[in-house]
């Protein structure tokens, strides 16, 4: 074979291996500990339950600290304590859909701002939250973060 040959059997061969480790990773995702509980999963739930299990860091940094106060006071009515989402009522923000990659921090200040339309969950629309400055959705941010590297969502 010639040296030609050879280079596009091995970008074949590499691109085959790149296809076949991607799907991996995709079921890999679908079937792990944070996937979208089925409607039926939801159902066997109590109303208002935690819709997922959430460990919290042994420590918050200082600004995390004030956004878990600031969570508590306007967020945990819904998203439940520690952002675990309540059956019925929302989702939890302790889950990969939130991951810095899917849903910016940016995403999270233009939520509290402007509400959000239902897309990702079947718990109806999310109004804007008053009483909230930008600083404070910073902070609460810093504390879905950290929370969220805790439990393995970067």
């Amino acid at each position: 074979m010639d040296k030609l040959g050879l280079f596009f059997g091995g970008v074949l061969a590499a691109g085959l291996g790149v296809v076949i480790w991607q799907s991996m990773q995709r079921a890999e995702e679908q079937t792990g500990s944070m996937a979208h509980p089925n409607p039926t999963a939801l159902s066997a739930l109590a109303e208002g339950a935690p819709i997922v299990e959430v460990r919290l860091p042994e420590q918050l940094s200082p600004e995390a600290t004030i956004g878990q106060r600031a969570f508590e006071a306007k967020c945990a009515e819904c998203h439940g304590a520690n952002a675990a989402g309540q059956n019925g009522v929302a989702p939890p923000l302790i889950h990969r859909t939130y991951e810095p990659s899917h849903h910016s921090d940016e995403a999270f200040q233009m939520a509290v701002r402007n509400g959000v339309r239902a897309h990702h969950w079947p718990f109806g629309n999310m109004p804007p939250v008053e009483g909230l400055t930008r600083a404070d959705v910073q902070y609460i941010v810093r504390y879905v973060r950290e929370v969220q590297r805790e439990n393995g969502i970067n």
